[in-house]
């Protein structure tokens, strides 16, 4: 029995963004049906290193399709020149449990993340939005501003970033897939005044705050993905109509989990996962004014998803390398 071994370099160049796209949203279509086993990530956490790792496991019952992500965020990393974000996956046989393939994640995590940004956006924000304000600038921010470029005409992008030097690549590297006008600055208010803002900070304190945000405004709110983060103001979460990618794992982990530790909002107050949006089960967007937020924490199912048409892709070019196994 073989094992197909995908490095990153393998998947950066089998996996599109439209790809990723169409991957992450039969996952989320298939959550919402109820046809997904994926227990909340469990986290190990690196108190003296900054760091933490966690597993995620997915089984997507409708596709048959299985795997688990071993995944890290390390904020020192940069520092010594490693991403912040590493990543391998391994899809298993539903069928034997045996091992097909082994992937580096690392760039699959940045591509399903911004995938799903579009998928959500796509529901919740306004048709004609064409002004996309990003707070954060590094590889989260990048993926996310491509997913949206393939949904919405954008004619603005306003870069929030402590420091413009990261402004000036995102719009550098961005330019490669989206020219419009770009505006860079280091002072966040200035790009909530936006119709899609992104946050993919990895603030444990709110960096925008209610009174920022126009009505009519959708929220990818992408960088609280552990217990403890916050990129939002407490109050604007209970302002707007949230919708979370799954709701275990977001009241744990994602953006609600610091206000609903907080006692500002409940469980109860949370609209709806993307999923049952997609299966027709709630209505997206409501008005032109209800303020929107998409919490995404990530999940195991985009990972498998995305995994898996990249497994077929590498399996009908001849990509990779074959690995005996037993």
């Amino acid at each position: 029995m073989e094992v197909l071994w995908l490095t990153e370099d393998d998947v950066i160049s089998l996996l599109t963004i439209d790809d990723a796209i169409a991957a992450v949203e039969k996952a989320f279509f298939e959550h919402g049906m109820g046809r997904a086993q994926m227990p909340p990530k469990p986290y190990l956490y690196f108190f003296g290193y900054d760091g933490d790792l966690r597993t995620m496991p997915a089984y997507l019952e409708g596709l048959d399709l299985a795997g688990v992500k071993i995944v890290n965020v390390h904020t020192r990393n940069p520092g010594i020149g490693l991403p912040t974000v590493m990543a391998l996956l391994i899809l298993n046989s539903p069928q034997t449990g045996a091992p097909l393939s082994i992937l580096g994640a690392t760039y699959l995590t940045a591509m399903r993340t911004g995938a799903a940004g579009a998928v959500a956006a796509k529901r919740l924000a306004r048709p004609e939005s064409k002004v996309v304000g990003m707070v954060g600038a590094g590889v989260q921010a990048r993926t996310q501003l491509l997913g949206l470029s393939r949904t919405f005409k954008i004619e603005r992008v306003i870069v929030s970033d402590r420091s413009l030097e990261h402004a000036r690549i995102l719009e550098r590297e961005a330019r490669a897939f989206l020219e419009c006008d770009y505006q860079l600055t280091d002072n966040p208010e200035e790009a909530c005044n936006c119709d899609i803002l992104v946050t993919t900070t990895p603030a444990r304190s709110p960096v925008v705050r209610e009174s920022w945000i126009n009505p009519g405004t959708h929220i990818n709110a992408i960088g609280a993905d552990a217990k403890g983060k916050q990129e939002l103001e407490s109050t604007l979460t209970k302002k707007a109509k949230v919708v979370v990618d799954d709701m275990a794992q977001a009241v744990h982990s994602g953006e609600v989990n610091v206000p609903i530790s907080e006692g500002v909002i409940k469980p109860e107050d949370i609209y709806a996962q993307i999923g049952e949006i997609l299966v027709g089960r709630k209505p997206g967007r409501a008005s032109a004014q209800e303020v929107t937020i998409f919490d995404s924490t990530g999940l195991g199912i985009q990972d498998v998803a995305t995994g898996s048409a990249i497994y077929r892709k590498a399996t009908e070019m001849g990509k990779g390398i074959r690995l005996n196994f037993l």
